[in-house]
């Protein structure tokens, strides 16, 4: 009967399908055909995937193929569908079939069986056999081992006793002394060579027992090595007393072929340090004994002082003339020596031993000057010894060195910045703590130096700052730490002078004792120079009443200062410091230029401060005379007096601190240019103007408030009486007559202004008042 088909899902899109993807597309990372592979693991599959795949769209990808196949094994059936219902027909005595299979299948598995138990027990008979092997072979290694290290000892042995002139009594250290300066002073026969064969023997000895140690090493637990230990240890305390004998003998001597030997014996043995300590204290220790002398216990004997750098001249010398052959032969090229290190381990440990004991005080930062000589002297010293390094590497060894690094822990450059900083800093500070400025009297040279200054503060910043980069005070090793000191004294001066301006002008120098030196000067002494003073005779404080006397200072002096510092610091002192770190990488020179720099410019931004005080000192003193302007209003109040013709006599005092002799520099100030002087003379002109101003114009608004008033009450009175109110008064009021007063008055301060050098029409102020005052018909020009 007739089997309906499967019910199918929909077809999969054609692949003609412009519009949409069919259903097979793939990613590129999706790959199916990996799946018919017969290695294929699918942990290993997602593993690599999850690192840029997603665990969601994987699944729904695997979803989508499995729908895939799906349809496909459905089109399949469909397509072979009457042999697929067919099929279990066709299954016709499978039983018997299989049954027929069988025998055969077992018959072959038994052979399979017996033929790989046999090769399992090949197997194991070859392994057996492959470790007996492999153990006789150790067995033999070790054998060999041992069979060499007893020849080895051997060996050794018979090399030692063939040392020629050398006594049995030098494996105890000793030697006869009747035989060793027989062979010192060269009464053997051929005693030159007997050192070189001696030497090239001994050079022999030492390979031999290097290749002893090398077999100790891989053979150390045997029985039959320890049973030879004490043999061994006998023949290497004889090649040491050896060894060492004949390499004093032949740094005696002088001995070049005797040295490269026994040096290459040393390092052939791997005791470097016994070369260098024996080349310590045969050659180098009586070299410096000689020249710090000191006792066993490390008492000094016969010392003077603890300068080292007499000291160090004389070491010099004694190492190019005693020092020098055995570091050439050490630092021959392809000699194979360079494991020694005779210029630390042998003479910088033997002068630093000297001058720990003979010169302890040297390494003091307690006394600054005398430790900074010697810190810079050791130095030096060290440079030298960095000389008779072949090459740079050598001298980066010689610097990791551990007594190289011991010499220099011993110089505390710390503590002497410390002490120096509370020098330097003290200094500044105790000059700025004075209650009052403290001039020094010099002539100004114009070149900005420390001789233009007129302030004893000035002179110490100055001194300060220099000291930070002087030769006798500098450590170059601790220059951040100086140029910090440096902008620190900047900023200190800065603040100092900045917040004692600013309290002056707030009054509160009283509360605060460091700004007592702004309180004490009255308005009256920042008007006159002391140096001109004590440049002038006695009656010029009757001809200026508000000078100062000649020990306050004024900040004339203070601008004076402030100009030279600036320039000072942004110029040479700049130049200098950068000229001392020239060694330094152009970024870190560029970082010092702008912090010095800035610290030039917070110096040049006191002087608007310094000006700006001037300016309200002699504004101050000024305006005193502006009481005068009311005075004239109540005079013409009480007072019928005629309309004015001349102008006030307080006019002509009103500009007397800025006269044109007081502040003219080539008589009195030289310490003031003219663009400050013209800078002082505008702004306090702007500022005494503005005060007429306003007192005038408030007693003018009173005066014709006043007189409105006094109007409008007589017309009333007159209305009252019957009398016309129409008639005028043909008399000049009192306003107008103070307003024409004050007319005449700021005439003639606009001519004082002039005879100042300043234009009064360029004052706001100025032509502010003269439109207040002056008649309708000459508002609108000002003539003076």
């Amino acid at each position: 009967m007739a089997v309906d088909p499967i019910q199918t899902l929909p077809p999969p899109r054609s692949a003609t399908d412009f519009f949409s993807d069919p259903l097979d597309s793939h990613p590129l990372w999706f790959q199916p055909d990996l799946f018919l592979s017969p290695n294929f693991d699918s942990d290993s599959y997602i593993s690599e995937l999850r690192t840029f795949v997603p665990f969601d769209t994987l699944r729904s990808e695997l979803q989508a193929h499995l729908t895939s196949l799906n349809h496909e094994l459905i089109d399949l059936i469909n397509r072979d569908y009457a042999d697929f219902v067919n099929l279990s027909t066709k299954l016709v005595d499978v039983d018997s079939a299989v049954v027929r299979m069988r025998a055969p299948l077992l018959e072959l598995r038994e052979k399979i069986e017996g033929f790989r138990g046999s090769v399992e027990s090949s197997l194991v008979a070859l392994k057996n056999g492959l470790e007996q092997r492999s153990e006789a072979a150790v067995t033999r290694e070790v054998l060999e081992l041992l069979l060499d290290t007893f020849h080895v000892v051997s060996k050794v042995e018979k090399l030692i006793k063939e040392l020629p002139s050398v006594p049995a009594d030098w494996s105890n250290g000793d030697v006869n002394s009747t035989e060793k300066n027989a062979a010192s002073n060269g009464s053997i026969e051929n005693g030159t060579n007997v050192r070189e064969t001696q030497s090239m023997l001994l050079e022999r000895i030492a390979s031999e027992m290097n290749r002893l140690k090398f077999y100790i090493a891989h053979a150390q637990n045997l029985p039959f090595i320890q049973n030879m230990e004490k043999r061994i240890q006998g023949a290497s305390l004889l090649l040491d007393a050896s060894l060492g004998h004949c390499f004093v003998d032949g740094l005696e001597h002088r001995d070049e072929n005797a040295i490269y030997n026994c040096l290459r014996a040393y390092a052939a043995i791997d005791n470097t340090s016994s070369a260098e300590e024996i080349f310590r204290m045969t050659i180098v220790a009586p070299l410096i004994q000689k020249i710090i002398p000191h006792g066993p216990s490390g008492g000094v004997v016969g010392a003077s002082g603890d300068g080292l750098e007499n000291d160090y001249q004389e070491i010099k010398k004694c190492i190019e003339k005693d020092c020098k052959f055995l570091l050439e032969i050490s630092s021959a090229e392809n000699s194979g020596l360079h494991v020694f290190d005779f210029l630390a381990n042998s003479i910088l440990k033997e002068v630093l031993s000297a001058i720990k004991k003979g010169k302890s005080g040297a390494f003091s930062p307690g006394r600054p000057t005398e430790f900074l000589i010697n810190y810079k002297s050791s130095l030096d010293f060290l440079g030298h010894l960095e000389g008779y390094c072949p090459s740079r590497s050598a001298v980066t060894k010689f610097r990791a060195e551990a007594i190289y690094i011991e010499f220099m822990k011993q110089w505390n450059v710390g503590v002497y910045f410390s002490l120096r900083f509370q020098e330097i800093a003290g200094a500044l500070d105790s000059a700025l703590a004075t209650t009052s400025l403290v001039p020094v009297h010099n002539s100004p040279s114009g070149n900005g130096s420390s001789q233009d200054l007129t302030l004893k503060q000035s002179v110490t910043l100055l001194e300060s700052l220099r000291s930070c980069w002087r030769e006798d005070f500098l450590i170059l090793s601790c220059s951040d730490k100086f140029l910090r000191l440096t902008l620190q004294l900047l900023s200190r001066f800065s603040n100092w002078l900045s917040s004692g301006l600013a309290a002056r002008k707030t009054g509160n120098t009283g509360s605060n004792s460091r700004y007592e030196w702004a309180a004490s000067a009255v308005p009256n002494d920042f008007l006159y120079s002391s140096v001109a003073n004590a440049n002038h005779s006695r009656n010029m404080y009757t001809y200026y009443p508000w000078s100062c006397s000649s020990e306050t200072d004024t900040l004339h002096q203070i601008i004076h200062d402030i100009n030279c510092l600036a320039t000072e610091v942004c110029g040479d002192y700049l130049e200098h410091v950068l000229q001392l770190l020239s060694s330094c990488s152009t970024d870190v020179l560029d970082l010092v230029k702008q912090s010095i720099l800035q610290g030039g410019k917070s110096l040049n931004d006191l002087t608007p401060l310094a000006i700006n005080a001037i300016t309200d000192a002699l504004v101050d003193e000024a305006v005193k005379g502006l009481k005068d302007v009311k005075a004239i209003a109540t005079t013409f109040r009480m007072t019928n007096k005629p309309i004015p013709s001349r102008h006030s006599l307080y006019v002509s005092g009103l500009l007397s601190p800025l006269k044109k002799d007081f502040l003219d520099m080539e008589k009195h100030n030289p310490y003031l240019t003219r663009e400050t002087i013209k800078e002082l003379r505008y702004g306090a002109a702007t500022e005494i103007t503005g005060r007429y101003y306003d007192m005038v114009v408030e007693i003018v608004s009173v005066a014709r408030k006043t007189e409105s008033s006094l109007q409008r009450l007589k017309k009333g009175a007159q209305r009252r009486a019957g009398v016309s109110a129409d008639v005028s008064d043909p008399s000049v009021s009192d306003t107008d007559k103070l307003c024409m007063q004050y007319f005449l008055d700021i005439q003639e301060y606009g001519r004082n202004l002039s005879t100042l050098g300043v234009d009064a029409k360029e004052i706001p102020a100025y032509r502010s008042l003269w439109q207040c005052v002056a008649p309708q018909d000459r508002q609108n020009v000002i003539d003076l």
